[in-house]
């Protein structure tokens, strides 16, 4: 159940590393993309902004003071724990992040994850090579990169096209890709590549909209929205006209991801991209429903329209305890 997972910020890490190691041995896409989604969601979330609390267990929802859930109002970012591996396995991995971002192979270059940065490293054949990346990824799509080796010479570089990337462009000196990119694969880019070379990249950052599989029945009903490699959740601070996130349900129009409104905000959490969204809370407060009653035709069950802002999972919890959510109910316009 959400509320009950434990979803150890070790466990998130053993992740992490699980999947570079299956990454290395297939060089298939698909173990950098859940490698990806556990660094910015589940890793993340463990340690706080600030730096100075962190979270043992990352759960997916949480029932704050406003909630009367006896026990179940824990809280969630401490500063310690009888327990205290999850402190420095967090630093060493952050620490670490650096070796996960490219790797090498005779074939050249592999780009996995996508960040502003230097290398100064060497193809496997000793030749010194160069590359850089500037962009605002996650909040922004484009990421430019530039290829600086010592001298011109022919390799693959292979650029990691997330699989929630549906519609890609790269260009190579201002010029379109002879290869198209495909979601969830490596696009490889072999030519002589000379220095100075650039490569932009533009990934599909419109929001999401996913479903867990049906086995999983605490989700049944319930949908994640997601942004790039984010997931992102709802908190009770920032929907201070709703009585209770439990109250409410989003209203998803036919397109989902063009009912999304993204703002950027560089004064919270050191800069994020929120999600403006209209959902719907249910006209008679919970306190004073019935135990049983008639559902209406269409599902809309006596719902009236209100504003819900969603901040990313990782910042959940560190301004003070409320309540969040993950996994939301929903009903269709």
């Amino acid at each position: 159940p959400n509320l009950l997972a434990y979803t150890e910020s070790c466990a998130a890490i053993g992740n992490l590393m699980w999947n570079w190691r299956m990454l290395a041995a297939t060089a298939e896409a698909r173990f950098a993309d859940v490698l990806e989604r556990t660094l910015y969601n589940g890793i993340n979330s463990g340690m706080s902004i600030d730096g100075t609390l962190y979270c043992y267990r990352n759960p997916l929802e949480t029932h704050g003071p406003e909630e009367t859930r006896g026990s179940l109002t824990d809280k969630i970012r401490n500063p310690w724990y009888s327990t205290t591996c999850c402190p420095p396995n967090l630093e060493r991995t952050f620490a670490a992040l650096p070796g996960y971002v490219y790797s090498t192979s005779r074939e050249g270059l592999w780009v996995h994850l996508y960040h502003s940065n230097t290398l100064s490293w060497h193809l496997d054949d000793g030749t010194p090579v160069g590359f850089t990346q500037t962009t605002q990824y996650p909040w922004q799509p484009k990421v430019e990169m530039t290829i600086n080796p010592a001298s011109a010479k022919e390799f693959t570089l292979f650029l990691r096209i997330p699989e929630w990337s549906r519609n890609t462009s790269v260009t190579v000196n201002g010029q379109p890709s002879s290869v198209a990119p495909s979601p969830g694969e490596y696009l490889a880019l072999r030519r002589a590549w000379r220095r100075g070379d650039r490569i932009e990249l533009t990934l599909d950052l419109r929001t999401r909209v996913v479903e867990s599989n049906r086995r999983l029945q605490s989700n049944l009903g319930r949908v994640a929205v997601e942004r790039g490699p984010l997931v992102y959740c709802l908190e009770g601070l920032d929907q201070p006209t709703v009585p209770s996130i439990f109250e409410t349900v989003l209203l998803l129009a036919p397109e989902p991801d063009e009912s999304f409104r993204p703002e950027f905000r560089s004064d919270q959490f050191s800069g994020v991209t929120v999600l403006h969204h209209t959902g719907a809370v249910y006209a008679t407060p919970l306190a004073e429903a019935p135990l049983y009653s008639l559902i209406e035709k269409g599902g809309r069950r006596n719902l009236s329209e209100t504003g819900l802002t969603l901040i990313p999972y990782f910042a959940f919890a560190n301004r003070a305890e409320t309540s969040m959510q993950v996994w939301m109910p929903y009903v269709w316009r």
